[in-house]
């Protein structure tokens, strides 16, 4: 059942207020802001409330990092959950809930995998980094080809990912040169509860995790 616009937007207020509090003027307005695009969204039927939330979450520390942020933003033929510039430089976070759509119940696992890899593969070229961002009790998978540089990738882990990401994305499939360009720069854990995000990088999240994904 989908909850009504003033549930949402109580539950978005609680949030907003939340993250404001104790906080400039300034960074209040940014947070009001999103919070009314947001809004506006889901009148439209756009987006969700868990993810609406962590979205905003994620955007107030970031504004916080001194990006200005924008919301479910437009790219090419595609949006992007978070797109934030900070002077010449830009960043693109997608937010990873962990929610598997039914008609993916008997392959959740390989679903998911493939569902971030085509992240990486196809948000990482419009900006300068590229992140993840997800609650704590959710373990994304990558592969750590994504993460190394680019010119010490083998054409045999780049066809492995494409190989991955065809068997859901291929409309249109992600290309060879896309993947060989991919980067991940970081990962935010959001605890939600709190409304504090914890940074990492990549290569320290695989370290604590990938045991957990490979058994």
């Amino acid at each position: 059942m989908e909850r009504s616009i003033e549930k949402f937007e109580d539950d978005l207020n609680l949030t907003a207020n939340r993250l404001c509090s104790g906080e400039s003027e300034k960074v209040c307005q940014h947070v009001m802001r999103l919070r009314d695009r947001l809004i506006l969204l889901y009148k439209k039927n756009v987006v969700k409330i868990n993810h609406s939330i962590m979205e905003l979450i994620c955007a107030k520390y970031l504004i916080l990092s001194g990006y200005y942020v924008d919301l479910e933003y437009v790219l090419d033929s595609m949006s992007c959950d978070i797109y934030a510039l900070k002077g010449l430089g830009s960043l693109i976070v997608e937010v990873e809930t962990g929610y598997v759509p039914p008609e993916h119940a008997i392959d959740p696992i390989t679903y998911c995998k493939a569902r971030i890899v085509s992240k990486i593969t196809r948000y990482s070229g419009y900006a300068e980094k590229f992140a993840l961002a997800t609650p704590p009790y959710y373990t994304l998978w990558f592969p750590l080809t994504l993460v190394k540089p680019p010119r010490y990738r083998t054409m045999n882990e780049i066809k492995e990912i494409k190989a991955l990401c065809d068997l859901y994305y291929s409309n249109p499939p992600v290309s060879l040169e896309e993947i060989r360009n991919a980067r991940l720069h970081a990962i935010y854990i959001l605890d939600v509860d709190k409304g504090v995000v914890r940074e990492t990088d990549p290569n320290t999240y695989l370290e604590r995790s990938q045991q957990f994904c490979e058994w």
